[in-house]
C-alpha cells in the first residue's frame, strides 16, 4: 500500500516553497555568498538576552494564557497606539507567520477569495489555501504601487479580504498614504476585511510608514518583533485587530500554537524599550550601498523599506535561468517568481556583511556582462 493514501487532499494545493527550491540547488556549494535569505544579519541586543535567560532562570519555562502575557500585550498596545480603543484586541502569536495562518483561519471560508498583490510574500498563496480560500493577485508591476482601481476590478462576491505588506517583500515598496487611504474607503465600501501585514514597519528609511488602521479601524494588523530585534528564531510576532476577530483568533491558537514561547514573552517590553535607530541607520547605508552599485546594470526604484532589493533580469535572461548563473557561481539570490506570477526578475537580501554586500554585486555585475543564455 503506497504511503501516498494517507496524504490529506489539501496538500494539493499547496505549492513548495521556491526559497526551498533555491537552498536545495546550493546544498553542495561550499562557502556560499548568501543573499538570500530575510534574517537580519545583527545580534539580539545584550539587555533582551538577559532578560530572556533570566526570564528562564527565574523558571518561566511552563505555558502562559494562549494570548500571551499581560505585561508584553500591554507594552505592545502602548506601541501600537490601542492601549485605550476597548473595542480592539491584541494576541501574541507564533510569529508573525503564525499570526497570519490565524488571521486566515479564522477569517476565510472554502470558496471565498483573498486578493493579493503581485509580487507578494512567498508564503500567502499556500496560507490561503490552506485556510480553503482562493488567492486572487493583481499586478502591481512596473513600480509595485498599491493600485487600488486594478483591485477595485478584481473584487466579486465571494471577496472576504485584501492582503496588504508594506514595507513590501521583497519589492521594498513602502505604500504612499493616498493610495493607503484610497484602498482603506474601498474595503469600507465593499465591506472587505484589510489584514495588513506591517513586519517591516521599523525597516522604513525616507519615507513614514502608515498603516491601514490609521484610516480604517476594522483592519486587522499582524507584525511581529523577530526582523527588528534579530531575534526570529524566538517566534515572537502579534495581532491586533476588532475584538471579536481576535476572539476567534485565540480560540484557534489553543489548538495550534498554544501560545508564544514564554521566555520570549517576557522579554518583550525590554525589547521595546531598546533603541533600535542605529541598526535601521545601518540597513540604509547597506540599501544605498548594494543599490547605487547595481544601478547602472539592473535599473530599478530604490526601496524605501525592509531590507530587499527586486532587481529587473538582463534583456534575454528569466529569472530562473539567472539566479541558476548565479548559484553557479556560488551566489544565492531568489527568482522572482518564487513572489509571482511573472519571472522577470530576482529578489537580493541586502541583511548580509558588508563584505558578502561587496562579493555578491560583483557577481550580479558580471553576470549582467554575459550573453542571455540560448
Amino acid at each position: 500500500m503506497s504511503t501516498q493514501n494517507w496524504h490529506a487532499d489539501r496538500l494539493t494545493y499547496l505549492d513548495p516553497s521556491g526559497i526551498r527550491k533555491v537552498f536545495d540547488l546550493a546544498k553542495d556549494l561550499k562557502n556560499p555568498i548568501n543573499l538570500s535569505i530575510g534574517q537580519p544579519d545583527f545580534q539580539v541586543p545584550e539587555a533582551i538576552r538577559q532578560k530572556a535567560v533570566e526570564s528562564i532562570q527565574n523558571h518561566f519555562n511552563g505555558y502562559t494564557v494562549t494570548q500571551g502575557i499581560d505585561s508584553a500585550r500591554n507594552a505592545l498596545k502602548v506601541r501600537e497606539g490601542i492601549q485605550n480603543t476597548p473595542e480592539r484586541e491584541l494576541i501574541l502569536t507564533s510569529g508573525t507567520s503564525g499570526g497570519l495562518v490565524l488571521a486566515l483561519l479564522a477569517t476565510v471560508n472554502p470558496g471565498d477569495e483573498v486578493i493579493i498583490l503581485d509580487p507578494w510574500f512567498a508564503l500567502y498563496p499556500n496560507m490561503i489555501r490552506l485556510a480553503g480560500g482562493t488567492p486572487v493577485p493583481v499586478c502591481t508591476y512596473p513600480d509595485f504601487d498599491l493600485p487600488v482601481n486594478r483591485i477595485r476590478e478584481k473584487i466579486t462576491t465571494k471577496t472576504k479580504a485584501i492582503l496588504l505588506n508594506s514595507p513590501g517583500n521583497p519589492s521594498g515598496r513602502v505604500y504612499p498614504i493616498d493610495q493607503i487611504k484610497a484602498l482603506c474607503e474601498l474595503a469600507k465600501e465593499k465591506g472587505i476585511l484589510v489584514i495588513s501585514d506591517e513586519i517591516y514597519s521599523a525597516f522604513t528609511y525616507e519615507k513614514e510608514f502608515v498603516s491601514p488602521f490609521r484610516f480604517n479601524s476594522d483592519t486587522l494588523v499582524v507584525s511581529g518583533l523577530g526582523k527588528s530585534y534579530g531575534f526570529t528564531g524566538w517566534r515572537v510576532g502579534f495581532a491586533h485587530g476588532p475584538k471579536d476577530l481576535i476572539q476567534q483568533m485565540i480560540k484557534l491558537q489553543q489548538f495550534i500554537y498554544v501560545c508564544t514561547p514564554t521566555p520570549a514573552q517576557h522579554a518583550i517590553p525590554t525589547a521595546l524599550d531598546c533603541d533600535i535607530t542605529p541598526l535601521i541607520e545601518t540597513y540604509k547605508a547597506k540599501r544605498d550601498y548594494i543599490s547605487d552599485r547595481l544601478q547602472v546594470a539592473f535599473p530599478h526604484q530604490k526601496p524605501e523599506g525592509a531590507f530587499y532589493l527586486f532587481l529587473p533580469v538582463p534583456i534575454g535572461w528569466t529569472g530562473t535561468s539567472f539566479v541558476a548563473e548565479a548559484i553557479r557561481r556560488e551566489l544565492l539570490i531568489i527568482p522572482g517568481n518564487v513572489f509571482g506570477e511573472k519571472d522577470t526578475h530576482f529578489r537580493v537580501s541586502y541583511a548580509a556583511s558588508q563584505e558578502t554586500l561587496e562579493k555578491g554585486s560583483r557577481i550580479l555585475l558580471e553576470i549582467a556582462k554575459l550573453p542571455p543564455p540560448v
